[in-house]
């Protein structure tokens, strides 16, 4: 099934509205979620400079290794991260669900 227009153009308006008052930092940075239909992506985003800090993916290998259905590798996911930014000295992070 096709996307429209008009359910896109919800979609990015649920974007733009969480996005005015989510802001990360370097200190605090936006945790970025973008679920697709086979995999998830996270990315941990400082939005003073613009930079990617961290990212991890269902489609790294060490993820697609593991069998399993999208709920785990979601969850491995979110240890990915959570390692990369643990590892970075990062101990908190701002959500953002993206319009999901």
């Amino acid at each position: 099934m096709a996307k429209t227009a008009k359910t896109v153009l919800r979609r990015q308006k649920l974007r733009w509205r969480i996005r005015k008052k989510v802001n990360g930092t370097a200190i605090r940075p936006r945790l970025s979620v973008f679920r697709s239909n086979k995999d998830i992506y996270a990315q941990l985003i400082d939005d003073a400079t613009g930079t990617t800090l961290a990212a991890a993916n269902s489609r790294q290998k060490d993820i697609v290794a593991i069998a399993g259905n999208k709920t785990e590798k979601a969850a491995l996911v979110g240890k990915a991260i959570a390692q990369k930014a643990i590892a970075l000295g990062i101990n908190a992070c701002i959500f953002d669900r993206g319009g999901y």
